[in-house]
């Protein structure tokens, strides 16, 4: 059976056969067969495939692992846990930022605290203009998630009084070209916030403030599936948003 998740993803990157097994150092008959014919490759190209296609090993070919494998690849996208947001040192989010090539995206209801992190705005300001982009997505705050999240955190109103404030703080980054920005009504579990392969997830907690709330620091590892698993939701929820205007 044909591999399209592995044609689609060469396809993706502008390459062709010849030139991404070129890249490989193996026989574009070789990449050939690996798509038309479903072959599965060594695991050392199959390592090198996904780094160079810039996605997961489990994506392109689900069966050449085994459960315990992926267990194991994924605990090793695990670089660190904080117990509270509060407890990352504030210089991590402007890094977090700073060293994206591609993508940037921000899931939030209002994520005040970033919009008042001088460091951190000019790390998003400075990646756009250099061609990264850069997603917003904040909470509709008509929405009646964010009037739900409100109450849960118990400061009621206030949550929607934070998402409004943050809007006007990011006018002037949602100027810059290569920013988009969106608000969504989603039930949020976690708050997302990735530069590329490295991600950070606030977790969100019953009662407890989102900067009271444990954070997982983590990076993409080909073979690993934790990373995949919150970009894809990012992805639902950006394609559910309604785009808020960003020049003017």
């Amino acid at each position: 059976m044909p591999n399209e998740r592995l044609r689609a993803a060469i396809l993706q990157q502008g390459l062709t056969v010849a030139s991404f097994a070129e890249d490989l150092g193996v026989d574009p008959k070789t990449v050939e067969r690996w798509i038309t014919k479903g072959r599965t490759p060594y695991r050392r190209h199959r390592f090198a495939v996904a780094s160079r296609l810039k996605t997961d090993e489990t994506y392109l070919w689900p069966d050449a692992l085994s459960d315990d494998e992926v267990a194991s690849f994924s605990s090793s996208e695990i670089v660190t846990v904080y117990p509270h947001r509060s407890a990352v040192p504030r210089d991590a989010w402007g890094r977090l930022f700073s060293d994206a090539e591609n993508d940037i995206g921000i899931l939030v209801y209002s994520g005040m605290f970033l919009a008042e992190d001088s460091e951190a705005q000019r790390a998003l300001a400075d990646r756009a203009r250099a061609g990264v982009r850069v997603r917003l997505l904040f909470g509709d705050p008509e929405s009646p998630q964010v009037a739900e999240r409100g109450a849960d955190e118990g400061i009621g109103e206030a949550m929607a009084a934070k998402v409004r404030n943050v809007l006007v703080l990011y006018k002037r980054l949602m100027a810059i070209d290569g920013v988009e920005a969106r608000v969504h009504r989603t039930v949020l579990y976690n708050s997302i916030y990735f530069a590329d392969d490295q991600v950070f997830v606030n977790t969100h907690v019953y009662g407890v403030p989102a900067y009271d709330a444990p954070i997982w620091h983590l990076r993409r590892i080909p073979g690993g599936e934790i990373v995949g698993t919150y970009m894809e939701s990012f992805e639902r929820v950006w394609e559910g948003a309604r785009p808020l205007p960003t020049k003017g």
